[in-house]
C-alpha cells in the first residue's frame, strides 16, 4: 500500500487538528487510534497473506515519519505496538516463528504495548529489577514497576520481562500478559511537559501471571547474541528515529511557511523569507534534515535485507537514534528563532513540537550509553 493511501493528507489534517486538544487536555488519542486501526496501520508488519500490509522496517519507518509530521505523540505511542509486531516480523524473516502469534493477533485487532522500561535500570534489556517467579505449569508471575508504558489506556497485550533468580544462574524472562490478567495496576501519573497524548503511564506488576504459552524467552543476564535482542534494538531505535525525523520535518515546514507569511517593517514590508539572516537559519535546518533522511532509510533497508554489519550493528542503530533526536531538537530550536514570539504562546504547534522533541533525550539509548557503545566499537573496551 502506498503511504499516501495509508496516511492520506485529509487524515493527517485531522490528526494535526486533534493533536492540539489532546495536548491541552492531557488526553489519549482515542480517535486517532480508531482511524489508524481502520486503515490497517496496526497490522502493517503482518504479511498480505495473513491479512496485513506486508511492510518491512523501511516502509514502517517511512510511515511513522509521515505520521509524526501530524501527531508526534500519537506516532510515538504507536511505535510501541510496532516494536513488538516488528520484532515478530524480523524474527520470522530470520527463521524464528516463535512470535508469529503476535502478528496474527495484531491482524485480529489486538494492541501491543512495551513494558520493559524501569526506573534506575540503565542496563536496559540486559538486567531487570522486576522479579519473575517460576510457576509449576511453566508460567511466570511478575512483580515490579514499569515506567513509560505508552498506550496505557488502550493496550490489550503487554510485553515485559523480569529476572528469575531461583536457579543456579539468573535468567531474564520475556513474556506477554493480557489486559484481563489480574495482578497489575496502571497509575494515572502521566502529566508531562510533552508527548502528552501518548499516556505512557507507570504500570505496577504485583504477581501478574503470564501463561506458559506466553513466555517466549529465557536469556542470561548481560549482553547476549540472541536474535530477540537485535530485533528489539533494531525496531525500537529505527522507529524512534523515524518519529523524531518526522517531527523535525514538520518544524522545518512550519518555519518555511512562517517566514513567508511574516513581514518586516524594517525591510519595506518584504517577507522575512528575504532576510539573509533568516534564510541562513532555514538553510541550516534544511541541511541538518537532509543528512538524516538517507541515514534512516538506508539503515532500515539494511535490516530488511539481512545486511551483515557484524559488530557495528548496535553502534549504527544507537547512532541513528541519537542523530535523529538531537537533529530534530536543533531544527526545532532554529525554527523557533525565525518564527517570532507567537511560537511562545500556549496552543502554538511549534511550541508543542518544542516540548515534544525534548522527550527524545530520555529514550534508550541515551546520549551517554550511545557514545559508550560507539566508542567501544571503534576503540575497543576500556582497560580494567
Amino acid at each position: 500500500m502506498d503511504l499516501n493511501e495509508l496516511l492520506p493528507d485529509d487524515l493527517l489534517d485531522r490528526f494535526r487538528a486533534r493533536a492540539k486538544g489532546y495536548d491541552e487536555r492531557n488526553e489519549f488519542f482515542h480517535e486517532d487510534l480508531a482511524e489508524l486501526k481502520s486503515q490497517g496501520y496496526l497490522r502493517m508488519f503482518a504479511s498480505i497473506e495473513d491479512g496485513g500490509l506486508g511492510f518491512g522496517l523501511q516502509q514502517a519507518a517511512a510511515a511513522q515519519r509521515r505520521l509524526a509530521t501530524a501527531a508526534p505523540a500519537t506516532a510515538l505511542a504507536i511505535n510501541m505496538h510496532l516494536v513488538w509486531t516488528g520484532v515478530a516480523h524480523l524474527l520470522h524473516r530470520r527463521g524464528d516463528a516463535s512470535l508469529h502469534y503476535v502478528l496474527s493477533e495484531a491482524v485480529a485487532g489486538e494492541v501491543f504495548a512495551f513494558g520493559n522500561s524501569e526506573a534506575g535500570n540503565d542496563s536496559v534489556l540486559f538486567d531487570s529489577n522486576t522479579v519473575a517467579t517460576p510457576l509449576a505449569d511453566g508460567g511466570y508471575s511478575f512483580t515490579g514497576t514499569k515506567i513509560f508504558t505508552s498506550l496505557s489506556p488502550a493496550w490489550t497485550r503487554l510485553g515485559m520481562f523480569g529476572k528469575d533468580s531461583t536457579g543456579a544462574q539468573p535468567a531474564l524472562v520475556h513474556a506477554f500478559i493480557t489486559r484481563e490478567t489480574p495482578g497489575y495496576t496502571i497509575k494515572d501519573d502521566w502529566n508531562t511537559l510533552g508527548m502528552r497524548a501518548s499516556q505512557s503511564n507507570t504500570t505496577v506488576l504485583d504477581g501478574a501471571v503470564a501463561a506458559p504459552e506466553r513466555v517466549f524467552r529465557r536469556l542470561p543476564v548481560g549482553p547476549n547474541a540472541d536474535p530477540l535482542i537485535f530485533a528489539i534494538f533494531a525496531c525500537f531505535e529505527t522507529l524512534l528515529a523515524a518519529v523524531y525525523t518526522g517531527l523535525g520535518e514538520r518544524a522545518l515546514q512550519i518555519g518555511v511557511e512562517t517566514v513567508h507569511r511574516r513581514k518586516s517593517q524594517k525591510n519595506g514590508g518584504k517577507s522575512y523569507a528575504q532576510d539573509p539572516d533568516i534564510r541562513w537559519r532555514i538553510a541550516d535546518a534544511a541541511i541538518a534534515m537532509d543528512g538524516l533522511y538517507p541515514q534512516l532509510d538506508s539503515l532500515a533497508r539494511d535490516v530488511d535485507d539481512l545486511a551483515d554489519h557484524a559488530g557495528m550493528w548496535f553502534p549504527k542503530l544507537v547512532g541513528l537514534k541519537v542523530r535523529a533526536t538531537e537533529t530534530a531538537r536543533t531544527v526545532v530550536d532554529l525554527i523557533i528563532r525565525v518564527s517570532g514570539g507567537g511560537s511562545y504562546f500556549a496552543g502554538s504547534e511549534l511550541g508543542r513540537l518544542y516540548r515534544d522533541v525534548l522527550a527524545g533525550m530520555f529514550h534508550p539509548s541515551d546520549d551517554e550509553s550511545a557514545h559508550s557503545t560507539i566508542a567501544t566499537a571503534w576503540l575497543g573496551p576500556l582497560e580494567s
